[in-house]
C-alpha cells in the first residue's frame, strides 16, 4: 500500500517545537487551511496561548506539553494526539535549538544536550509516530537545515546534529519503504529562518548570535511543509541562497573553507546576547519571528520550484554562481 494523500482540511497534523518559530508558524497556518492541529513543546503556558489564539480564529487545536529529549514523554503526546483525534495523519518534528562558538571551547554537558533535543528528539519523535503513522498511512516530516549539506563555523556543533537528522532521516526512509511500510518520510532543509532560534542559542561568542543572511520568514517554511504533507516528497530545500551555498561547498570544498569563515555574520559585535538560552529550559517562547529581520524574503523562486523537481537544477546552478561571486566579494572586502 501506499501513502495516502489527504487534503490538509481532512488531516490531524502533531508538530513539535509549536510554541515558537516554525513551529508555531507552521500550526497557525495548518490550522488556517482547515487541519486539526496538536502543538508539542516544553512550555505548557505558551502552548495554551498559541491555542487559545488559534481556536479563537476558528481553528480546531489541543496542545501536550512534553521535552522531545524525553522519549516517554514524547510517547505520551502521540497518544494524547491519537485520544483526542482519533488518528495522526501528519508528523511534523520540528523542535530544535542551537549553540553559537567554536567547537574546542564548547562545554560537554551544552554539546549532548544539543543531540539530546536536535537529534535525539527527531529519533523520538519518529518512533512514537510510526505506529499512527501506519495505520493512517501518513506523512512523517523532519526540518532539518541546510547546514546538514556544508560546513559551517561557529555553528559547527548545530550543522553536527542536523547531519545526524539527515542520516537518521534518510536512513530511516529507506528501511521503512524496504519493509513496506505506507509511510511518506520527508526531510524539509531550510535556509537562514527569520526566527528566534538566534536569540535562543547559547552563545560563546562576544556578541549577539544572529543569523547570517540571506534571511527568509518563517511562513516560507512552514508552507513547504504543509506542501509536503499532500505531496510525494524525499526533501525540499526552503530559500535558494542556501542551497546555493551548499553547492558552492560541495563543488569548491577548499576555497568555502577559506572564504566561508571570512563571508558568514554569525555574531553581532555590537549587541549582547539575551539570557538565558533554550537550550536546557524553555525560554522567551510564543514569538515566531526574530523582530530583528524586518525585511526577511517572504518568497523564494527556487523553493517554488523545487516542489516540481524537473526545474529546480538549472535555478541551483545560477544561484550557485551568483553566491560564488558573493563570497568572493566578500572575501575581497575582508
Amino acid at each position: 500500500m501506499k501513502p495516502a494523500r489527504k487534503p490538509l482540511a481532512d488531516q490531524v497534523i502533531v508538530i513539535t517545537g509549536a510554541s515558537s518559530g516554525i513551529g508555531l508558524v507552521t500550526a497557525r497556518m495548518a490550522a488556517e487551511r482547515g487541519a486539526k492541529v496538536v502543538l508539542v513543546a516544553r512550555d505548557e503556558t505558551a502552548l495554551r496561548d498559541a491555542v487559545r489564539e488559534i481556536v479563537a480564529a476558528g481553528g480546531t487545536a489541543d496542545a501536550y506539553a512534553a521535552d522531545v529529549g524525553d522519549a516517554d514523554a514524547v510517547r505520551a503526546a502521540a497518544a494524547h494526539a491519537n485520544q483526542r483525534f482519533g488518528r495522526i495523519d501528519t508528523w511534523v518534528n520540528d523542535a530544535g535549538t542551537s549553540i553559537y562558538g567554536k567547537l574546542v571551547a564548547l562545554p560537554d554537558d551544552e554539546h549532548r544536550q544539543l543531540f539530546r533535543t536536535n537529534y535525539f528528539g527527531t529519533v523520538h519523535g519518529c518512533l512514537a509516530a510510526i505506529p499512527y503513522l501506519t495505520e493512517s498511512r501518513g506523512t512523517l516530516i523532519t526540518v532539518g537545515s541546510i547546514a546538514a549539506d556544508m560546513p559551517t563555523p561557529i555553528m559547527a556543533a548545530y550543522a553536527a546534529t542536523k547531519h545526524a537528522v539527515k542520516a537518521y532521516v534518510d536512513g530511516l526512509r529507506m528501511e521503512l519503504a524496504s519493509d513496506g511500510v505506507p509511510i511518506q518520510v520527508t526531510l524539509v532543509k531550510p535556509s537562514g529562518i527569520d526566527t528566534p532560534i538566534a536569540q535562543h542559542a547559547a552563545n560563546h561568542e562576544p556578541g549577539e548570535a544572529q543569523i547570517p543572511p540571506p534571511v527568509y520568514a518563517p511562513e516560507l517554511v512552514a508552507d513547504a511543509i504543509l506542501f509536503c504533507a499532500t505531496h510525494a516528497k524525499r526533501d525540499i530545500t526552503v530559500g535558494g541562497a542556501g542551497r546555493a551555498q551548499a553547492l558552492f561547498a560541495a563543488h569548491f570544498p577548499k576555497l568555502f573553507d577559506r572564504i566561508a569563515p571570512l563571508a558568514a555574520m554569525f555574531v553581532d559585535p555590537k549587541k549582547e546576547q539575551p539570557a538565558p538560552s533554550n537550550l536546557f529550559t524553555s525560554a522567551d517562547t510564543g514569538r515566531a519571528h526574530s523582530g530583528e529581520h524586518p525585511a526577511a524574503r517572504k518568497t523564494s523562486l527556487y523553493t517554488a520550484a523545487a516542489k516540481h523537481s524537473e526545474m529546480t537544477t538549472a535555478l541551483a546552478a545560477v544561484a550557485a554562481a551568483a553566491i560564488g561571486a558573493f563570497l568572493y566579494g566578500r572575501k575581497d572586502a575582508a
